[in-house]
């Protein structure tokens, strides 16, 4: 008889593992649910941002090399300076979000300005060209930052390159 017993209860027992490890899948799902579902919110408001700027056109790669060959426009890093110093594009001016503030007098306010930063999720150079704009002075952003700039095979240099006016 013990036997017996014995043999129910390990039945009943091999019943529980698989109702315990069903209820702990549904509640790991739905903690998963709760994390597609914010990943999903956040996306949606990175685009309503990035919208929101949207009158903020942007100049693709090609374009800016033509235009900094014909001394068109003037190229502006608004990364943090080791960054800028890691690579930057050529010609490109150093002038971190955090300062840009201070070195407003040192921008041409009737020559064209781009902004470039990370790439195109990088809020730096959107807040730059909203930031310039706002105070008349005609800026762009570049849509791609460092990181496709060179992915294309498109040079870079290294190191500090002489202050937008002139100054080392």
């Amino acid at each position: 008889m013990q036997r017996k017993e014995l043999r129910v209860a390990k039945k009943r027992s091999v019943g529980r593992y698989p109702l315990a490890f069903k209820k702990r899948a549904v509640e790991r799902l739905k903690s998963c649910d709760n994390v597609v579902a914010r990943a999903e919110e956040l996306g949606a408001l990175m685009r309503d941002y990035l919208a929101d700027r949207g009158l903020l056109e942007a100049v693709d790669q090609e374009e800016l090399l033509g235009r900094v060959a014909r001394g068109e426009v003037l190229v502006i890093d608004v990364r943090p300076v080791e960054e800028y110093q890691a690579g930057h594009i050529p010609g490109a001016q150093s002038v971190p979000l955090a300062e840009l503030q201070e070195r407003l007098g040192e921008l041409p306010k009737r020559s064209p300005i781009v902004a470039y930063c990370r790439g195109p999720y990088c809020v730096l150079a959107i807040e730059a060209v909203s930031r310039l704009r706002a105070l008349g002075f005609r800026a762009d952003r570049l849509e791609a930052g460092v990181p496709d700039w060179a992915a294309r095979g498109l040079p870079l240099e290294t190191g500090l390159t002489p202050a937008v006016g002139g100054a080392a």
